[in-house]
């Protein structure tokens, strides 16, 4: 970093009263929101279609999925939903299932899911329960096709 560098970062006085916004980014936002009928799925696209920054909104209703592209941000558009539809609305909590290491671990499975997700989980403790111990690794790979040390006694 030169001495100009230096000098402009200490006499910068543009921090304060910059009339120039920025611009929020391009985002995909993905709602959680229980969708019965066709009147509900018309009440929240048309909640959230009267956004300011909002480009594109997808419905599907049978997996109670609100798909909103656009310069949004993902808290405002789950309180817009919430405010004007009445409904409880989170931001989606699901994770395609080829995604997840250990799909069937404590608290990463849910039966409320729909079909080929299951519960996004970045909680650490819930990735060291569904890691296998080394005894049953042990255990697991001792009588295994692939390992050429198994047990003969056959």
């Amino acid at each position: 970093m030169g001495v100009l560098d230096h000098f402009s970062n200490v006499f910068d006085c543009s921090h304060g009263s910059s009339k120039l916004k920025r611009r929020k980014q391009l985002q995909t936002v993905e709602v959680k929101v229980r969708i019965d009928c066709e009147g509900c799925e018309r009440k929240v696209k048309r909640a959230v279609e009267g956004m300011k920054g909002v480009k594109q909104v997808d419905v599907e209703r049978k997996a109670n999925k609100v798909t909103v592209v656009g310069y949004v941000d993902p808290n405002k558009v789950v309180s817009r939903i919430a405010h004007r539809t009445g409904k409880r609305a989170e931001i989606w909590p699901y994770v395609p299932y080829d995604v997840v290491a250990h799909p069937y671990a404590a608290g990463v499975y849910d039966k409320k899911a729909p079909a080929g997700y299951v519960r996004r989980n970045d909680d650490p403790q819930v990735s060291y329960l569904a890691r296998a111990s080394s005894t049953e690794v042990r255990y697991t790979t001792a009588f295994s096709d692939e390992n050429t040390q198994a047990c003969t006694i056959m």
